[in-house]
């Protein structure tokens, strides 16, 4: 991945309109850094998290839901994840133009709930999955459990550096 990818350098979200509200991006390895998902959600109050990725065999099975779950309940919003279908390796080769070396991927698209709830997943095939989001449950969760109200600013705190100090 880091021989094709380089890192950003800014925080990614956009504004899905009244209907999701700010949506904040990250891919892949991004879901093992909190801190990343916590700017998003106290820089850009983000009501939705969307990690596409493509975790392996041996990472997806032990940490990509464990993940979404920690980052649903971390920030109290939704977390969708997108990875793609996977393909034997004889598969690979007969639709390969060989540029890029096999790579096989856990799968398992998901939807996670501000509860830490896995709302809709599927497996390692091609699948679309469809889930409604209630954008009212990211509140509720907010408003009963107020952790981001209750952080203790004056013990810890998460500073964006692309954020410029007057």
């Amino acid at each position: 991945e880091s021989d094709t990818l380089s890192a950003g350098q800014t925080l990614s979200a956009f504004d899905g309109g009244d209907a999701f509200g700010m949506i904040g991006v990250g891919i892949c390895y991004d879901i093992r850094f909190p801190e990343y998902a916590l700017l998003l959600g106290e820089k850009h109050k983000c009501n939705i998290l969307v990690y596409p990725g493509a975790f392996n065999l041996t990472t997806g099975p032990a940490h990509w839901e464990l993940l979404q779950r920690a980052r649903a309940v971390d920030n109290q919003c939704y977390v969708l994840t997108a990875s793609p279908a996977r393909t034997t390796e004889e598969e690979a080769k007969e639709t390969s133009s060989g540029k890029y070396p096999h790579y096989t991927a856990w799968g398992h698209s998901t939807a996670i709930s501000p509860w830490g709830d896995v709302l809709a997943t599927c497996d390692e095939t091609e699948t679309l999955v469809v889930v409604d989001l209630d954008l009212d449950k990211v509140q509720e969760m907010r408003s009963g459990i107020p952790v981001m109200l209750q952080k203790r600013r004056d013990l810890y705190s998460l500073e964006d550096p692309t954020t410029t100090k007057e």
